[in-house]
């Protein structure tokens, strides 16, 4: 059985009490408050576009990124797996974009991100990037209802 494996990164960057998310419009999909990120081009290293897609999307450096955990979808009836590569940093440098691509740039304190809207996929995940050890998530999809059917969380 053949198996697709599609890599994506995932990078919260902290300043002190506040996080960077973007506000993605309806329009480019995962609609609400998200983390920068996207897919890792192959042959790149990960953290590296994870350092890429900060850049790309926010016009920040980051640098001294630390693995927080992996994210992954299974969807068995089309053996597909999409992994997400996750990262938290606190070191950056440069100017936030005027017009960012993928939309609005905010600096928002921690302890009120969770009241914005956001996928629900993130805001299970959001909390993960501040607490010690890594974690791992696998969802598993079932492509016929369009819809997550499972989901299993492991903290190391």
């Amino acid at each position: 059985m053949s198996v697709e494996h599609r890599l994506f990164t995932m990078c919260m960057v902290q300043d002190s009490d506040k996080v960077l998310l973007i506000k993605r419009p309806d329009e480019r999909g995962f609609p609400g408050y998200l983390a920068p990120g996207g897919k890792i081009d192959f042959p790149e290293i990960l953290v590296d576009g994870a350092i890429r897609e900060v850049k790309e999307e926010t016009g920040l450096d980051v640098s001294n990124l630390v693995f927080k955990g992996i994210d992954e979808y299974v969807n068995p009836k089309e053996n597909v797996r999409y992994m997400v590569f996750n990262y938290w940093t606190d070191m950056f440098s440069g100017e936030l974009m005027e017009d960012p691509p993928e939309g609005e740039l905010v600096w928002v304190p921690i302890s009120k991100a969770l009241e914005l809207p956001m996928q629900s996929w993130f805001k299970e995940r959001f909390p993960l990037f501040f607490e010690a050890g890594t974690f791992e998530i696998q969802r598993v999809w079932d492509a016929d209802i369009d819809e997550q059917i499972e989901v299993k969380i492991l903290k190391t």
